[in-house]
This record gives structure tokens, C-alpha cells and sequence, in this order.
């Protein structure tokens, strides 16, 4: 089927398959999914016990996703400041991956293995989490063994097709080495053609923190929504002042007092992915005039530039509600349906 000796295949395919998965999990960009898949045909040529194929890959998986859930829970929300800043793409599937929290909880760690992106990224978010470590790693081996059973299995199924396509590359003087290191280099190049259009399309449409400051001090101010997830929000309460909480899935017709108003939105993000992902989202459902802030909250306060709290303390008490109440205290979150324009004159107070 290919070049490399039956023996050596029995040998070092394990091993090829663990070192495989493990440097993938620890975030270098080279891809695991074609690796597994000619396992597999080899699985099914009879080269290599599916068995020890599947334990290398998952041992390998749950290594690294270790790795990266040790350091959520050591360095918290840094990390992703970290990691952010060595590649935009993170926090883009960072937001994505907080909002399929909230809505399925921790079998997240299962669910993330299918979904490009979210692999990587999950065991960190789970870190900063109150997660207990032994119900993280219950779903963490579920999903892993879900995932490279799906593609040790996949190969194998594939095993004629995939044959075909070795027989070809010898053809032309190659071998499956060469169509491995092909697979890397075209993945490697696509992550680099993604992060060169999201810097371009980023670049025309923010707005600087210095640019918002003094549109805030113009008479038509911009609507300022807070694109956070709820968790930040109850995490980190506090706001650049005016700004607005923002539902982006609500359903309904888009407000017409909100499409009259200049719109920016922020989040945490340094590099803007997350608010990028918004903005789009908001244009698709009618909104044309909105921009993201650069550097998000962080930068504004960077900048020593005035927040005030998420939510006033009570009237009667001077106290600050509670984290259980504050869903209930809070302004409701502002919608495509629930604008209500500000009044004159309120802009200048910021």
C-alpha cells in the first residue's frame, strides 16, 4: 500500500500517531486528521492493532488538553490575553466557545472535538472555570475517544480510496509522507491566508479608543454596547459608561432607532475577534453603521479613560446586589426589538 515497510508500520505507527496528536493538542498548527485516517487504512491492511492506535491517540489528546487546562486555571483570563495576541483567530473561537458553554455546560469538552477550533481552546476555558477536574476529564476521554475512533474508523472505510490515492502520488514519484507533509503545508498556509484577511477587514472597521472618546463628546453620540458574554460580565462589573449590554440572538425585526444611531461595540478582546464575529453578525440582521473598539475594554482602560459599575448600588442600602440577583437588578440587555434612543444631552455627561 505504500513505501514504508509493514514492520516499521507495526513499530512506530503508534508512536508516529501519539507525537502526532500530542504536538496538534499543544497548539502547533499541523493537523492530526490525516495522520488518523492512513492509521486507519493500515488499521485495515492489517499493519496496526486499532486498539493501541486508539489509546496512543487518546493518551496523547488528553496529555495536551491537560497541558492547556492546568493553564486555565493558573493564569485565568491572561492566558487568552496571551494567546490572543499571538494569534486574533483564538479569540474569535474563545467567544464562540463561552457561548456553547452557557448553552450545553461542561459536555462542551465533548462536543468541542468535532468542531475546528474549539479542540484547541476548550480545556483552557474549561481551566477557568469551577469545573471539577474529575468530571472535566470524564468528558474530555469521552470526546477524545469519540473523535479519533471517528477517523481511525473513517480511514478504514476509505482504505480503497485512500490506496488510490497513494498509488497516485507514487505514480508521480511520491509517497504518503509527501502527501502528509502536503496536508500540513496547505493547512499551515490557510491558517496564515485566514489571519491576513481578518487583519485586513479588521483594519476598516474599528474605531480607536481615543476615536470613540471624543465621539462620545459630540452631540450625536454613538450607542456604546457591551458585547461580553454574561459570565465576564458578572466576572469583571464594570462598563464604559452608557454602554449597553448586548442580546445578540434575539429574535424580531430590527429596531429602527437603533439602525438610525452610529454604532460600536466591544468586548475583551486585544485583538478584536470576537467583536469582529459580532459586527458581522449585526450587519447580516440590518445593521450598517457599527464598528468594533479596538483592544475592547482592556485598551479603554488602558488608556485611564472613566468606567462605572455593570450594576448601581441599591438606593435604600448603598449596596451593591448580589451575583444571584443581578440578572434580575440589570437593565434588560438591548435587542434588535428593545431600543430605547437616548435622551438629548446624555452623551455630553461622558
Amino acid at each position: 500500500m505504500i513505501e514504508i515497510p509493514t514492520t516499521a508500520i507495526g513499530t512506530w505507527g503508534a508512536a508516529v500517531v501519539f507525537l502526532n496528536v500530542l504536538i496538534t493538542r499543544l497548539g502547533v498548527p499541523i493537523p492530526a486528521v490525516p495522520v488518523l485516517l492512513f492509521a486507519g487504512t493500515a488499521i485495515a491492511h492489517g499493519a496496526l492493532s486499532f486498539w493501541s492506535i486508539l489509546l496512543a491517540a487518546v493518551v496523547a489528546a488528553m496529555l495536551g488538553d491537560s497541558v492547556w487546562f492546568a493553564a486555565g486555571r493558573v493564569y485565568g483570563r491572561r492566558l487568552f490575553t496571551t494567546l490572543g495576541k499571538l494569534s486574533p483567530l483564538v479569540e474569535s473561537k474563545l467567544a464562540q466557545a463561552r457561548t456553547m458553554f452557557e448553552r450545553f455546560g461542561v459536555p462542551l469538552v465533548s462536543l468541542s472535538k468535532f468542531v475546528p477550533g474549539l479542540a484547541f481552546i476548550t480545556p483552557p476555558l474549561m481551566g477557568t472555570t469551577p469545573v471539577d477536574t474529575r468530571i472535566y476529564l470524564t468528558w474530555d476521554v469521552v470526546g477524545t475517544s469519540a473523535w479519533a475512533a471517528f477517523w481511525l474508523l473513517g480511514g478504514a472505510a476509505a482504505e480503497r480510496q485512500l490506496r488510490r490515492l497513494v498509488t497516485e502520488a507514487r505514480a508521480h514519484g511520491g509517497t504518503v509522507l509527501d502527501l502528509l507533509a502536503a496536508a500540513a503545508l496547505i493547512y499551515f498556509v490557510y491558517r496564515l491566508v485566514q489571519r491576513w484577511r481578518f487583519k485586513r477587514w479588521i483594519e476598516r472597521t474599528r474605531v480607536s479608543p481615543e476615536q470613540l472618546k471624543s465621539m462620545m463628546r459630540s452631540p450625536t453620540p454613538p450607542v456604546v454596547l457591551d458585547a461580553r458574554p454574561s459570565t465576564v460580565r458578572n466576572d469583571e462589573p464594570r462598563k464604559i459608561p452608557g454602554a449597553l449590554p448586548l442580546d445578540l440572538d434575539s429574535p424580531g425585526k430590527v429596531d429602527d432607532a437603533l439602525l438610525a444611531h452610529d454604532i460600536v461595540v466591544y468586548c475583551v478582546c486585544p485583538n478584536d475577534a470576537a467583536a469582529k464575529d459580532i459586527t458581522m453578525k449585526m450587519r447580516q440582521k440590518g445593521f450598517t453603521r457599527i464598528r468594533a473598539l479596538r483592544g475592547g475594554l482592556d485598551a479603554w482602560e488602558r488608556r485611564g479613560y472613566p468606567v462605572e459599575p455593570l450594576w448601581m448600588p441599591d438606593a435604600a442600602t448603598g449596596r451593591t446586589p448580589r451575583a444571584k440577583t443581578r440578572v434580575e437588578r440589570k437593565d434588560e440587555p438591548v435587542t434588535v426589538r428593545s431600543f430605547a434612543p437616548r435622551r438629548a444631552g446624555e452623551g455630553g455627561k461622558h
